[in-house]
């Protein structure tokens, strides 16, 4: 039991640096977009100043850039935010659909450096169970950066909930190159103590391409 907790803790752990990294990526490309078009509204005040013609467009279209931006940095807070939250407490109830679309957006960047398309699919509404958000989301992690190496020629990943009579299932599908990728075992030894944690089951369907992630309604802690 102990050598599963420091697996769990340990690969937390480095889940946890890998998106915060990520997140501030993320900020940093906001940052630079606004200060690129900072310097261009100084260099047209400047030629204001000298006499040129004031064109009151181009002031216009570069505010409107900077508050795309701007709107853009606050989602990205406000998922870094939830993300750091995620840990404040072992189990919590959550409805499924709605984290699993905060879940692709957290993992966005990851998927558009892979050239990947997520795709959310019809998912069932007020899908509500009882788990560990953090260890969910460094499961479903797992499972996605699995999915997207077997997305084949389309690089597109679907993404679904739906209920069971147990619980709930999280499906990964459109992954034509599965078996091609699944050269090792999978689930594997970062895998499973964390299936145990949140008492789940991953599914693997090679013939269809679907990973699909079995959750139970409450894991009881």
């Amino acid at each position: 039991m102990n050598n599963q907790w420091e697996i769990i803790g340990g690969e937390g752990l480095l889940f946890f640096g890998k998106m915060s990294a990520s997140i501030s990526h993320e900020i940093k490309n906001v940052l630079a977009i606004i200060n690129e078009n900072n310097g261009l509204i100084e260099d047209y005040t400047v030629m204001a100043e000298k006499g040129a013609p004031f064109d009151p467009g181009k002031f216009r279209s570069l505010a409107e850039k900077v508050a795309l931006q701007i709107r853009r940095a606050d989602g990205i807070i406000k998922n870094m935010n939830t993300f750091a939250h995620s840990i404040d407490e072992p189990a919590k109830s959550i409805d499924l659909s709605d984290f699993l679309g905060f879940a692709q957006a957290l993992f966005a960047r990851f998927a558009v450096m892979k050239g990947i398309a997520l795709e959310p699919k019809p998912s069932e509404s007020n899908l509500m169970i009882t788990t560990s958000p953090f260890f969910l989301l460094n499961l479903i992690w797992f499972c996605l950066d699995l999915s997207m190496d077997a997305a084949g020629p389309e690089k597109t990943v679907g993404l679904s909930a739906r209920k069971t009579d147990t619980g709930a299932q999280i499906g990964f599908t459109g992954l034509k190159d599965l078996g091609k990728v699944l050269t090792g075992e999978f689930p594997g030894e970062k895998e499973k103590p964390m299936l145990e944690l949140l008492k789940a089951e991953i599914k693997i369907e090679e013939e269809i391409g679907e990973i699909m992630l079995n959750l139970p309604r409450d894991i009881g802690l």
